[in-house]
Order: structure tokens, then sequence, then C-alpha cells
């Protein structure tokens, strides 16, 4: 999937341009620490496996612009809307541009292996995030941010079998995703029960909605459900109650209307992986390499998550949720 010929790399061009840029760091300027700016001028380019629009990944977005804002860097967004093929043309096509820094999620990590060894290659600095922890070392990449899932599913499913939970669904969004698929593993372990995985499509709500209600209606023996995404997790809480289902649900990863949710009693809790930092804290590894060197983790991962948004403690996660940070 390496761009080498000219005729490729025209094409690259294209795709950025078609992509668009939403750079917001700040260029260097007299301002100094203190007023919250920095001044270092590089360009990094963000490429993920999200959707415009999607709730996730527009937080994700708006940490790394933020984190651009703040060290004095551009920061340029671009998402590939789940297609593998086309996030590795995005990243070879940043490869071609010299970008000083590249953050990747990798949600279909062989998918993109040439073209983020092709990167490191060239010396251009990677930090993965999101998806594909296992293999960010072997691909060359100076660290991975985000949560352990395998972790944050056993954790998820210890939560439910506490709440008496015994047969759950583990609801997948994205096929082929590697993260999804650990989270589901691990919560069949934590749960301890029966899980069945039931495939959606994240872009489909209402059809999400309908696969729920079916699923539940068919077996009344189901008295858990776990959602891997805010956008289905929504779906989910109105698929419990047409379905006459006294299944408890949770979620991973947060929006305003999940929060509300918990608040309101109707979902138990929702795993959160914080995916503002795994916007924001990248940029600022990526500066701090490229100024001086330093790299964070120690060859481990930098965890993000998972942290739990219960009941207790929603009503204080609610507006941040809102306002688009959490």
């Amino acid at each position: 999937m390496k761009l080498r010929t000219g005729a490729v790399v025209a094409a690259s061009a294209v795709l950025l341009l078609a992509a668009g840029c939403s750079g917001t760091g700040q260029p260097p300027s007299a301002q100094d620490a203190g007023g919250g700016s920095g001044t270092y001028g590089y360009n990094f380019t963000v490429v993920t496996h999200g959707a415009a629009g999607d709730t996730f990944w527009d937080v994700v977005k708006k940490g790394a612009e933020q984190a651009g804002t703040d060290e004095g860097v551009t920061v340029t967004y671009r998402d590939s809307n789940g297609d593998p093929a086309r996030q590795a043309q995005l990243i070879d096509a940043a490869v071609n541009e010299n970008v000083d820094g590249l953050v990747v999620s990798m949600a279909n990590p062989d998918a993109l292996r040439a073209s983020i060894e092709a990167a490191t290659a060239k010396g251009i600095p990677v930090i993965t995030i999101n998806s594909g922890q296992d293999r960010s070392t072997e691909f060359g990449a100076l660290a991975h941010v985000g949560q352990d899932e395998g972790i944050a599913g056993r954790g998820a499913g210890a939560q439910m079998a506490a709440a008496g939970v015994t047969k759950a669904l583990c609801v997948i969004q994205e096929a082929g995703n590697i993260g999804l698929e650990q989270r589901c593993q691990g919560f069949a372990e934590g749960l301890g029960g029966s899980v069945e995985n039931l495939q959606v499509e994240n872009s489909n709500p209402t059809g999400a909605q309908a696969t729920i209600r079916a699923k539940l209606q068919s077996d009344p023996s189901i008295n858990g459900v776990l959602t891997l995404g805010p956008v289905i997790g929504a779906a989910a809480i109105t698929a419990v109650g047409e379905s006459g289902s006294s299944a408890q649900l949770a979620t991973f990863d947060l929006n305003g209307d999940v929060t509300q949710a918990i608040a309101d009693g109707k979902m138990l809790f929702a795993v959160d992986q914080q995916q503002y930092t795994q916007g924001y804290l990248p940029i600022v590894m990526l500066t701090l390499y490229k100024a001086n060197l330093n790299t964070i983790g120690g060859g481990q991962p930098v965890l993000t998550g998972p942290g739990y948004v219960t009941q207790e403690n929603a009503a204080q996660v609610q507006e941040l949720a809102t306002a688009g940070t959490r």
C-alpha cells in the first residue's frame, strides 16, 4: 500500500484535498507559555478509522485540535469512515507531504502495516491511538495511547455480574474491529455467564435498534445488553423498552444521551476511555519528541481508561459530555 509511482502520488494529493484539513494550531507567535500557547510550529496529521460526525471521534478530533492550539502546532485531522484501504491511502498521502508526525488509530492493523512502516522508515514519528495496542511497537510506533480493551471488557463483565446479569448480548457495531472483539472477549471472561455477540452497523442505529429488540423478544432469558459505542447504546435503550425486556444495559463510551440515561437509571454504567485525551495527548507527545527527543510510556501503553461513569457521578460528567469534551 506504499505510494511509489508518480501517478499514485498525484492520486494521494487528490485524496488530501478531498479529505479536507482541520488544522487549528496556532503558528509561532510572541505569546509565552504563560499565555497558554506554545510556539513550536510543527505540522502533525491524525488519521483515524472513524467517521465524520460520529460523536466519539468528534471528541477525539476536538482534543487533537485543542492540543494543536495549546502547543502552537498545526493539526490536520482526517477520518476514513471505517475503510482500512482508504485509511492506508491517507497515511501514505501524509507521508508524501513530509509531515512532522502522525497519529493513527489501528482498528485493522494488518491493512495499515506497510503505510505505518513507510512513515517510520522515512523518520516520521508515529503514535497509535485507540485500537491496535498489541501491534503498535511491532510497527515501529513511539507509543500507544488508549485503554486496554481486554481489561475494560473484563471490568464491564464483572460489574454486570454484580448487578445480577447471567446471560448477555455483546453488540458489535464495526465488523473486523479488533478492539471491539477484545472487548467482547473480556466481557465474557468478566461476566462468567453466557455471552452472545450480535453484529450491527454503527451507521444504521435504527436497524441496530430493531435487531436488538428482535433478539430480546426471541430470547426472554437474556438479562443484560452491553453495547460498545454510544450511538448504538442510545439505540439499545429504546430497543430494551420496546421489547418489554427487563434486561439491564451498559455501554462503552460517552455522549450526552448516555450520561443522561445513566443519571435517569436507564443504563447501569458506561466504560469511559476518555477519548478526548486520545486526541490531545499524542499531539503533546509528538511535540515533546520533535523538540526534545522525549518519549512517554517507557515502552508500555499510555492508558486513558477504563474509567466508569455510574449514576453516582453521571451528573458531574453530563455537562462535559454535552459540551463535547467527554
